[in-house]
């Protein structure tokens, strides 16, 4: 299949204001660099890197937390699924939006009461340390894995839209460099200068996708009808494009996918370990409920917004321009921001360059979190309460999460190199599959029912997190479909892509059984400290 016209054009744009562009991306990765060792300067303790030292308000957190959700997902795949498949696409934002109140009603308090750094603190507050730490520190590395291969594979994506970059090993490259700007991040800045981050990203992000919005409602002289009906007649599919069914309801098998991804988008915001350890970051529980209030009212007007980005993409642009630019559509927001400056004018390069450097800040910002969050879990609760057992000093502990840092930016980029050309918004439902299985059923377990053991948190973690990879690597996203990560060959026999209706109960039912037939009684004198240390934050740190 040869390049439509317009990307070709695109490319070029692109190679003509070249200079623009690098310029854009080395202004804001200079900016970020320059808050980062500002933060690391006032990181003294192991609070500092992992907390931020408890300082951020409810607001500020709100916005940073915002920033670390909205990633690469929201803004380049949403906008690429609605794009292609119309209403089918939004299921994703809504699915993203509505697993806020799980947060805010169930998690967002008791955990901030309960926990000191990371997920593992809650589990093991009443519970064996070194087990359930291992497990916790486990599942976490592995949800952050899963998370970060969707944000590397849309920074390949982007960059080489820009640089017009093509070869495989030049967006290996562009993998590469994302992956060495999140280790330097992290290593140096810790909680404050990631947060500080994630907030000026967040920020950015809005502004860009409200300038995107409202260009392309004053296209349609802001009359919402036309905009739909428009982009209804250039997808080539008619009405069936505003309605539900265009990718998840062609057969039973995908209309039960879309329940299975509507599980998982519901359920693991509540467990992924880059939102739970930024409860932490504020002083108080109440502190933590006004930062989700704040993130769900941000997050729901972004979320709208990618409504106006993905019709008024689909209206603009011919979908084989999206698909031939990257067939997962993830192109699909930087391209529209070309064609509503204009594909052959200096604006349409300016407004490409802008929208794909806010694009590339919000990667940054949220690789940055979630390098945080599976690097804190390994030195907290695996190095130093189970390699350690609890003799380490801050100090060894810091030294030890950014050693940790490395190697996770190390699989990272090897894995994300691999995941280029999925879509990034199916990428991260896998994480939150993931994160629903194994982390969720053990955190409402550990918080609310009395008789729940160190037994039920290893099989709920452990069996959710099997299920749930092993589903997943077994299905048609890793193989037997030309969208796979590896096309080539086929070696799928679960049908579905995502794994949640299987796993998300598994797991639940994994940490009934066993705790129901462990021998080991728990211990109700801590289970009563946790109850009211969770809802009242009685000796909360």
């Amino acid at each position: 299949m040869s390049p439509a016209p317009h990307t070709l054009l695109a490319a070029g744009e692109a190679t003509q204001h070249r200079p623009l562009i690098i310029t854009l991306f080395a202004v804001f990765v200079a900016a970020t660099l320059v808050i980062t060792v500002w933060a690391g300067r006032q990181t003294k303790d192991a609070a500092d890197f992992y907390a931020g030292g408890r300082q951020f308000t409810g607001f500020q957190n709100g916005l940073a937390v915002s920033g670390d959700y909205m990633s690469a997902a929201s803004f380049l795949g949403i906008a690429g699924a609605i794009a292609l498949f119309g209403y089918d696409g939004f299921l994703y934002s809504i699915g993203f939006l509505v697993a806020w109140l799980v947060a805010l009603l169930l998690v967002a308090e008791p955990l901030r009461n309960s926990g000191r750094y990371t997920m593992g603190d809650v589990l093991a507050y009443r519970m064996r340390q070194r087990p359930v730490r291992t497990a916790a520190g486990t599942s976490t590395i592995v949800v952050s894995i899963f998370y970060l291969l969707a944000q590397m594979a849309g920074a390949g994506v982007l960059v080489s839209l820009l640089l017009g970059i093509t070869s495989d090993a030049g967006k290996i490259g562009i993998v590469a460099l994302v992956g060495v700007l999140m280790i330097v991040y992290v290593t140096i800045g810790g909680m404050k200068g990631t947060t500080w981050v994630q907030m000026v990203k967040a920020v950015l992000l809005i502004l860009g996708a409200l300038l995107l919005t409202f260009l392309v409602l004053l296209k349609f002289h802001f009359n919402i009808s036309d905009l739909l009906g428009k982009a209804a007649d250039n997808s080539g599919k008619g009405s069936a494009f505003l309605e539900p069914g265009l990718k998840y309801g062609a057969t039973g098998t995908t209309k039960l996918d879309f329940l299975s991804l509507g599980i998982a988008l519901v359920l693991g915001t509540a467990g992924l370990p880059h939102i739970l350890i930024r409860f932490y970051t504020v002083p108080t529980a109440k502190a933590a409920r006004k930062s989700v209030i704040w993130a769900i009212g941000l997050i729901g007007a972004f979320y709208l917004m990618t409504l106006a980005l993905g019709f008024g993409a689909a209206a603009l642009i011919k979908p084989d321009e999206i698909i031939t630019s990257n067939k997962a559509g993830n192109t699909a927001a930087p391209l529209l921001a070309l064609h509503l400056g204009g594909v052959d004018s200096s604006w349409g390069a300016v407004l490409l360059a802008s929208i794909s450097a806010v694009a590339f800040a919000t990667i940054l910002a949220v690789v940055a979190g979630l390098t945080l969050a599976s690097s804190s879990s390994f030195a907290h609760d695996i190095y130093a309460n189970v390699i350690k057992r609890g003799q380490a000093t801050e100090k060894q502990e810091i030294g030890a999460a950014r050693w940790a840092t490395v190697g996770i930016g190390a699989v990272s980029i090897v894995l994300g190199a691999l995941a280029r050309d999925l879509n990034v918004a199916g990428l991260v439902a896998l994480a939150f599959a993931v994160a629903a299985s194994a982390n969720l059923p053990t955190i409402l377990y550990s918080l609310f029912w009395k008789r729940f053991t160190t037994s039920g948190a290893l099989w709920s973690i452990y069996g959710g997190l099997v299920t749930a990879v092993g589903l997943v690597l077994f299905s048609p996203v890793v193989s037997g479909s030309p969208a796979s990560m590896f096309p080539g060959v086929d070696f799928h026999w679960f049908p579905l892509e995502n794994p949640g209706i299987i796993s998300i109960p598994v797991g639940f039912l994994l940490g009934a059984v066993g705790t129901l037939l462990s021998k080991e009684a728990p211990d109700a004198g801590k289970y009563a400290e946790l109850e009211v240390r969770s809802l009242t934050g009685t000796g909360a740190h």
